[in-house]
């Protein structure tokens, strides 16, 4: 899932027909007040990241003159949001809200489709709403092949307490609300609040978005505007977390994979995907190790692909040592994935005679495999020998060649 920054998101609900504020975008404090000036007082400020829950941060701010306009964006473009540093503010205009709603559309992987999720009671404390009013919340599951239509919106409403001209509006909203989640394969589609005004009726005051990752060739909208592989991420993504996206997307149909720095650490882990990688990574803590990313793939990925993995999980600074580890139900092609590890190590002249090392290739192909990295000089293993062993093989291999950089 890719996050869409809020001004981008609010661009298309206006264009899709659902009303929100009227904002701007500032990245200096100077440029806060002339847009508050413009907008008109009373405005409020907001840091533009793609992290949620930033009322509660402190960095949603308001203001009524321009000189608490210009101090209240120089603190929050000073300030960083859940591991998001802000370099662009939202200003707009501050809304006389009488009443919060909510309404959310995403996915449910049990029912396989989507999920209309709505309340008669939103803002910051939705969770605890949630938890305490049961009765404020409704959720509906949504026919993929039937679609949805207006009728069953306005049910939602209706079951939720709104009636007259606010029913109606709050229907129309919700209508045009799952037509766009549908158009640009959002993964999610959050309006909290959806505020009820005296002069202009229900506002999108705030909305989160995350379009499907998969679906970025053909939403040209997005294409400068997202980040791949965002939603996976707890901070921004560094440079190499980049590379290795463009290299997943490299025969994007031949396998899949995903990377993650992690901090510090001293062992490269490259992993089959599932529940295997997450066996591996928990063995690998367990018995004291310290990885230095989180790398998982899937699939039947090409030799180029893994190979551009591989060199990526090498390439990062600290990384001592290398941890691969494949479980035996799976499908992949060992062969291929081992010619992808010598060919990375070759590349990046790694001594496999100097560099710890353990590869379990258990698998399709895998008396290939154990040839070709016996040949290059790698510890190899196939299904002779349980994966938290292998976890146990390589930190013991770190202990001995860096005595207390895994205690």
């Amino acid at each position: 899932m890719a996050r869409v920054l809020e001004n981008f998101g609010k661009d298309l609900l206006k264009e899709n027909g659902v009303p929100t504020p009227e904002f701007s975008v500032a990245a200096t404090p100077q440029e806060a007040r002339r847009a508050a000036e413009k907008i008109g007082y009373p405005v409020v400020l907001k840091a533009l990241v793609t992290a949620g829950k930033r009322g509660k941060a402190g960095a949603v701010r308001f203001a009524s003159s321009p000189d608490a306009a210009a101090k209240a964006a120089e603190e929050i473009l000073t300030m960083t949001v859940h591991n998001f540093p802000v370099r662009r503010l939202l200003v707009e205009k501050k809304l006389d809200i009488s009443q919060e709603l909510y309404v959310s559309i995403t996915y449910d992987p049990v029912q396989m489709g989507p999920v209309i999720i709505a309340s008669t009671a939103g803002g910051i404390d939705i969770e605890e709403i949630a938890a305490a009013h049961p009765e404020k919340m409704l959720k509906y599951p949504v026919d993929i092949l039937k679609g949805f239509n207006l009728y069953e919106a306005k049910e939602i409403w209706s079951d939720l307490g709104l009636q007259g001209g606010i029913l109606q509006k709050a229907t129309n909203i919700l209508g045009r609300l799952y037509q766009l989640f549908i158009k640009y394969d959002c993964t999610i589609l959050e309006i909290n609040p959806l505020a009820l005004t005296p002069k202009a009726g229900l506002i999108a005051a705030a909305i989160l978005m995350g379009v499907d990752d998969d679906a970025l060739y053909r939403q040209t909208y997005f294409s400068e505007k997202v980040e791949a592989g965002s939603d996976r991420a707890w901070r921004p993504l560094t440079d190499l977390e980049k590379e290795m996206i463009e290299v997943d997307k490299t025969e994007a149909y031949r396998g899949t994979a995903r990377y993650t720095e992690m901090e510090g650490g001293n062992i490269g882990f490259f992993c089959g995907g599932g529940g295997g990688s997450l066996l591996s990574y928990d063995a690998l803590l367990r018995f004291g190790g310290k990885p230095a990313n989180y790398t998982e793939f899937g699939g039947n990925p090409p030799e180029a692909k893994v190979k551009g993995l591989v060199k990526g999980v090498l390439s990062k600074p600290g990384v001592k040592g290398f941890y691969m580890n494949l479980n035996i139900t799976n499908n992949t092609q060992t062969d291929i994935v081992a010619r992808g590890i010598i060919g990375a190590f070759k590349d990046l002249n790694i001594d496999p005679e100097k560099f710890p090392a353990v590869l379990r290739l258990a698998g399709v192909h895998d008396a290939e495999a154990r040839r070709l990295c016996t040949a290059a000089g790698l510890e190899y293993h196939g299904d002779d020998i349980t994966m938290e062993d292998t976890a146990r093989i390589i930190v013991e291999k770190m202990k001995k060649a860096f005595p207390g950089e895994t205690d």
